[in-house]
This record gives structure tokens, sequence and C-alpha cells, in this order.
């Protein structure tokens, strides 16, 4: 889910009892208020019970979507869960620590927190959202079909939001979610259907829907939906699997950038694939992954450096182009590789082929050592405050 808390040994004095909780909160409507120069970026995270202290502090982390980390805020509300919530960003004496995709916050007592960005003195900012389509089974007698698209944060907690908000629908999620770079030039968004496969036909008057800026922005998680129905007049039309393109970008700004969204579905349900994370992937060695990640990070004459890793382990386009705005485009290539379940060997095997000798000299080294035991996904961070017990 993107979040967890660290609780270090020494926190509770001895003989001491404390039973503590971490919630996401689900309610949109439990998150900061905010201006139109700010963009919600996280979801709203509850450490209970509220007020709770320790003697050492513990640490709380949870993902972030912004494309800055410079323009991230950490922002708490001081209350219990359930009362009407007072936010603001955290004070200079709250430790925080503001990664490419995550806030640390070192808590020396429980309450409400999430992450805002904030777009001071006209500073365009963006932030990446994940385009998700989800569409129910598709049935032999059916008669209309409906694909619902959602505009949610980049992040793991607003995927899961959508994947509930689907359940009593039998909604399921077709294909992999979409990258999109959403901008603070305020313009609306656009869902633009491009193509619909012969059998099918458009019961909404329109063919292109709007979404509004500040409900994206703002992180409410909007969807929008198409409906299709089946052709009766021409019985030769195969209708038995419908196919549809679709375009969306924000508005005015289509010449510069847009995303295409292509979703296929048969009554076999084959083309329906419910995405999860893999539950383990291997580890690259800590002193490893730092070495690579200094060795890959610079760009290169000849173009192997990250972006080479990048292009091996099968991403292109838009893939790269989002890498490239992280803190550390390396890093990213280098977790995507783990996150692929790669071997150490596999790996040397890249470098040689990348002709980058110095990073497979440097992985040579640990080819035969015992290796880092798979761990499930947010087991572990490259950055941050050191080693520790993780209680998720």
């Amino acid at each position: 889910m993107g979040i967890s808390l660290e609780i270090p040994a020494g926190a509770v004095s001895l003989g001491r009892t404390e039973r503590v909780s971490l919630v996401l909160v689900w309610d949109l409507s439990d998150s900061p208020s905010l201006q139109r120069s700010q963009a919600l970026l996280s979801p709203v995270v509850y450490c209970g019970p509220h007020g709770t202290s320790f003697l050492q502090p513990c640490l709380l982390s949870f993902k972030h979507c912004g494309g800055n980390a410079s323009q991230v805020r950490v922002y708490a509300s001081d209350t219990a869960l359930l009362p009407s919530k007072r936010w603001g960003e955290v004070g200079a004496q709250t430790k925080t620590c503001i990664t490419r995709d995550e806030c640390q916050v070192a808590l020396t007592h429980f309450s409400l927190y999430s992450a805002v960005l904030e777009a001071r003195d006209s500073t365009e900012a963006h932030k990446w959202l994940q385009l998700a389509m989800f569409a129910s089974p598709l049935a032999a007698e059916q008669t209309h079909q409906q694909i619902r698209v959602y505009f949610l944060n980049n992040t793991p907690c607003a995927l899961q939001w959508a994947r509930c908000n689907e359940q009593p629908f039998l909604g399921q999620l077709c294909g992999p979610v979409q990258i999109f770079d959403f901008t603070s030039a305020s313009s609306d968004m656009l869902l633009v259907l491009k193509y619909l496969s012969e059998g099918w036909e458009n019961v909404d008057e329109s063919a292109s829907q709007s979404v509004p800026f500040l409900h994206i922005w703002h992180g409410r998680c909007p969807f929008r939906s198409f409906c299709f129905k089946r052709k009766q007049a021409d019985c030769t039309q195969d209708s038995s699997e419908i196919i549809v393109t679709m375009h969306t970008y924000q508005q005015g700004q289509q010449g510069k950038y847009f995303e295409i969204l292509r979703f296929h579905l048969s009554e076999t349900g084959c083309h329906v694939e419910s995405i999860t994370p893999k539950p383990y992937c291997n580890r690259i060695p800590r002193e490893l992954f730092n070495q690579l990640q200094m060795l890959l990070e610079p760009s290169t004459v000849s173009g192997n450096d990250w972006t080479k890793l990048a292009s091996r382990l099968g991403l292109c386009g838009m893939k790269i182009r989002f890498m490239s705005c992280q803190q550390s485009p390396a890093a990213t290539a280098l977790e995507i590789y783990e996150e692929q379940n790669g071997s150490l060997q596999g790996l040397h095997d890249i470098m040689v082929a990348m002709e980058r000798l110095d990073c497979a000299a440097c992985i040579k080294g640990y080819l035969g050592q015992p290796q880092p035991q798979p761990q499930p996904r947010g087991e572990e961070s490259q950055h941050g405050f050191g080693e520790r017990q993780r209680i998720d």
C-alpha cells in the first residue's frame, strides 16, 4: 500500500505496553482544503492513538506523486481521526526527508499526515497521474458495456481506492495503468473516443468528456465512463469482442503531449487482466546498488547510461521521460530491474552488453556471494534513516 511505520528499539519505556495503529483514510473529505496553487500528492495517513508520544522518534513513510521533490510539503492535522481536521504544514521541529517518490517523517507523537505540492512564485509544477481503465466481464447475452477511466494520483493507495470503488460493479483493471504528466496549467482534462470496433456503437451523445482541473489537482480520484451498445441491425458484424482507443490530454495542450489508452475485451475474458504487483522481488545489495547508481547517473556521449539500461528493460518513450524527471533516474531503473526479479548475473551480462565494464566489474565482486533474500516490495528503502524494524 506504500505506507509504513517504524518504531525503533527504546521508543517505549521498559515495561510499558502501547497498542498502535496505522490507518489509510479512504474518506476524501478528510483531505486538506487546498488553494488552486496547491495539489494533493498522497493519501491521508492516521497514526494512532492520537497524541501518543515516544522516547525516540518513530518513522512514518508514505508515497507521493510530486514531480519535483523540492515542492513537496508534509502536512499534519493534530486531531483525532473522527473530529474536524485542522491541516497545516509541519513545523521546523519535525524532521522530514522527501525523496523522489516518498515522504519520511520522524514522529514524536501520533496524528494525521499527508503530502501537498506548493507551487509558489508562479513556478510551473506537475504531478504524476496513473490512468486506470476498469470494466466488468463481457457476457454473450450482454447488450451494453461500460468502460470507466480513473484519473488517480500515482500512488499505490490511490489505485487500491479505485479497486475498492469498483467492487460493487465487479469491475476489473484492464491492462496496465498509463502514467500521465499533469501540469499546473489550470487546464481541464479531456478524454476523447477515437476508435470503436464494429458491432458496437457509442450510447453517449458526445465522443469526448471533460474532467475539471481541480478535481484532479486536488486528488479527488475522478473517473469518466463511456457506455457502448451492441448493434442489432447487422448480424454479420462480430460483437463478441470490443476494442476501444481513446486519447487523453489537458485541454489546449494536445499538440504537445497526450496519452493513448487502448482497451480490448472479449466474451472469453482472456483480454481482461487484473494487474497486481509481484509480492516478492530480488534485491541488489545496498552497497552495490549505490555504486551502480553513481556510475549510471551521469549522461554519457555514447548513451550507455541509465537510459540504455531502461531501454533494455523494455521501457521507452513516456516511461523513460517519466524516469528522467525523477530525483535519481538510475535508482529508478535499478529498482525496476529488482521488480522484474532480475539476477545479479543477468545484470552483469546487461552491463557487458552495454559496454559498461566498470559496472560489470562492480557486480562481478558480488557474484557467488550469498544474496539478500527476496523481500516484499516496500520492505526496504534506498533512502532515509538507516536500518530499522518496519511495522506495516
